[in-house]
């Protein structure tokens, strides 16, 4: 398998670790659940993107599957975390959701769903590290437009319509500036309490 996706490398690195172009996101050690949910979103074009469209169009679900177990295998180092160019007020207001919530308005805290390292959740809930501020603004605002989904109920376009174009570009600061996590591994599948029932999550 390692020989097959070298067609992946060019954009999301040898091991899966990301790229310096700021929207190919790091893909080794995200649960394979998850990404195997994102090959089938690509290849059946709920997920617009034509040369990953175009890649995945006539590959099957088993195969789909062997690549998503690929590359949650693999554990390259973490990026640096980014250098925040948000004043500290936005940097603060970015981790209060990302830690909790926004109860007022409805907004759950990423930690519910993604942890409290943000290392996500087996078997289909991706870890936000590692990830530059610029791709996770632009998938909340997919979510948010209705141009990314998932499957109903669609959690993720759930929340991302309750948050603001200035919380989203908060969230996306704080988190593409947390460091690498020292466990690197997800939590196991129920032990997050997930605020909201997820297609893509099923209990």
């Amino acid at each position: 398998m390692a020989a097959r996706v070298l067609a992946c490398a060019s954009c999301h690195g040898a091991e899966g670790e990301g790229t310096s172009d700021v929207y190919f996101p790091r893909l080794a050690g995200k649960p394979a659940g998850y990404l195997y949910n994102q090959l089938v979103a690509f290849r059946d074009g709920r997920r617009k993107y034509p040369p990953m469209n175009y890649l995945l169009d006539f590959l099957p679900d088993p195969y789909l599957k062997q690549m998503a177990e690929h590359f949650a295998s693999l554990r390259p180092p973490f990026p640096a975390p980014a250098v925040p160019t948000v004043s500290k007020e936005i940097l603060a207001r970015g981790e209060s959701i990302a830690v909790n919530g926004d109860p007022q308005r409805g907004v759950p805290a990423c930690a519910s769903c993604h942890g409290a390292t943000f290392g996500g959740m087996e078997p289909a809930i991706p870890g936000l590290l590692g990830l530059r501020a610029s791709y996770i603004s632009a998938q909340l605002g997919g979510w948010r437009y209705g141009t990314r989904t998932a499957a109903v109920p669609d959690c993720m376009q759930i929340v991302a319509g309750l948050l603001t174009e200035d919380d989203v570009k908060a969230v996306a600061a704080f988190l593409s500036s947390r460091p690498a996590p020292t466990d690197p591994s997800f939590a196991k599948r129920g032990s997050l309490p997930m605020p909201f029932a997820c297609g893509s999550q099923p209990n």
